[in-house]
C-alpha cells in the first residue's frame, strides 16, 4: 500500500472517532444539565477547555455561552475539531482512497454531509439537540459497521484500526477529564453523593459503558471504581487499556513495524503505574493529560514509520 494511501485511510479513521465521540461528549453533557440541581451552574465552556480547543475559540468568540461553545463544536468551520471539519475531512480522504474502503461509505457520508447542512441549527438549538445528536451517532455507527463488518483485514483495515484506537483513547481521556472537571467545578453542591453519582453516570453514559461497567464491576456507580473501569479493563472496546492494545495487535500486522511497538510498549508501561482512584482532583487531570501527551507520541510514531515518505 502506497504511504499516502494508508494515511489517508488512517485519517479517515480517527476523524469518524473524533465527531461521533465529539457528538456523545456534547450529548452527555447537555444530559448532564438536565440531572443536576438547578442551583448548580455547569459551565459549557469546559467542553471546549478538555478539547484543548481555547485559543481556537477565543479567536472566534468573544462570549463563552453554551450557544457559542455548540456552534464551535458543531459547525463552526474555523475550529479544525469541530464536527463539520471533521466531515469535511473525511470526505476529502475518502475522495482519493475509495479502492481500498467498501464503496457504500462514499455515499453514506456524503448523505451525512447533506444531513448536517440541512439539520445543524437542531444541534445549536436545545430543543431538539437529543434527536440531532442521536441521528448523527447512529449514522457514525452505521459507518462503522460497514468497516468492521465488510471490509476485509489487509492493511487498509489496520490502518483504520489504529486511527481508530489511537483517537479513541484520546477522546477517553477527554470525556474522563470532563468529569473529574465537573466534579471540581460543581464541588461546593451540598447533595455531594447524588452528585458524583450523576456525573459518573453521565460519563458511561457518553461512552455507551453503563451496561457493561455493571456487569464488569458489579457495583454501584463510584467515581474510583468508574475511573479505573475506563482506564484499566482490557476487555471493553472503550477503555483505555483495550485501545492500547488494539493499537499494538493492528501495528504488528503492518511492515516494519518494530519501532511503533516499541513505542507503544513503552507507554502502556504508564497504564500499570500506581494510581490512587479515590484521589479524583487535579492529580487525575495530569495523569490524563500525560496520557494525551503519550498517545501523541505514539502518533508521531506511526507517523514518522510509514507516512513520511511521500
Amino acid at each position: 500500500m502506497l504511504s499516502r494511501v494508508a494515511e489517508r485511510v488512517y485519517w479517515t479513521a480517527r476523524y469518524l472517532e473524533r465527531a461521533e465521540n465529539t457528538a456523545r461528549l456534547i450529548d452527555a453533557y447537555d444530559k448532564l444539565m438536565f440531572d443536576l440541581p438547578r442551583a448548580v451552574n455547569l459551565s459549557w465552556y469546559h467542553l471546549v477547555n478538555i478539547n484543548s480547543a481555547d485559543d481556537f475559540f477565543e479567536k472566534r468568540f468573544k462570549s463563552k455561552s453554551e450557544k457559542n461553545v455548540i456552534k464551535f463544536l458543531l459547525s463552526d468551520k474555523s475550529n479544525p475539531n469541530s464536527i463539520v471539519s471533521s466531515i469535511k475531512m473525511i470526505r476529502e480522504n475518502l475522495r482519493t482512497t475509495r479502492d481500498v474502503v467498501p464503496a457504500d461509505i462514499w455515499k453514506i457520508i456524503n448523505e451525512l454531509n447533506i444531513f448536517l447542512e440541512e439539520n445543524i441549527t437542531q444541534g445549536v438549538n436545545r430543543s431538539k439537540r437529543f434527536q440531532f445528536l442521536d441521528e448523527l451517532i447512529k449514522r457514525f455507527q452505521q459507518i462503522h459497521g460497514l468497516i468492521y463488518g465488510t471490509m476485509p483485514h489487509h492493511s487498509a483495515w489496520y490502518f483504520m484500526r489504529l486511527g481508530r484506537n489511537v483517537e479513541r483513547a484520546d477522546m477517553i481521556t477527554r470525556q474522563l477529564d470532563a468529569g473529574v472537571s465537573a466534579l471540581l467545578y460543581t464541588a461546593k453542591d451540598e447533595a455531594a453523593v447524588n452528585r458524583k453519582q450523576i456525573i459518573w453516570g453521565s460519563v458511561l453514559r457518553a461512552l455507551s459503558a453503563d451496561q457493561p461497567y455493571r456487569r464488569s464491576t458489579r457495583s454501584a456507580v463510584t467515581g474510583s471504581e468508574v475511573v479505573r473501569y475506563l482506564i484499566k479493563d482490557p476487555d471493553f472496546p472503550r477503555t483505555i487499556t483495550h485501545c492500547y492494545l488494539s493499537v499494538e495487535d493492528s501495528a504488528s500486522h503492518l511492515p516494519r513495524s518494530e519501532a511503533v511497538t516499541k513505542e507503544i510498549r513503552k507507554y502502556q508501561k504508564h497504564l500499570s503505574s500506581p494510581l490512587n482512584f479515590d484521589n479524583l482532583d487535579e492529580r487525575l487531570r495530569d495523569y490524563l493529560n500525560d496520557l494525551q501527551l503519550h498517545l501523541a507520541s505514539i502518533h508521531h510514531a506511526i507517523q514518522k514509520n510509514w507516512f513520511s515518505n511521500h
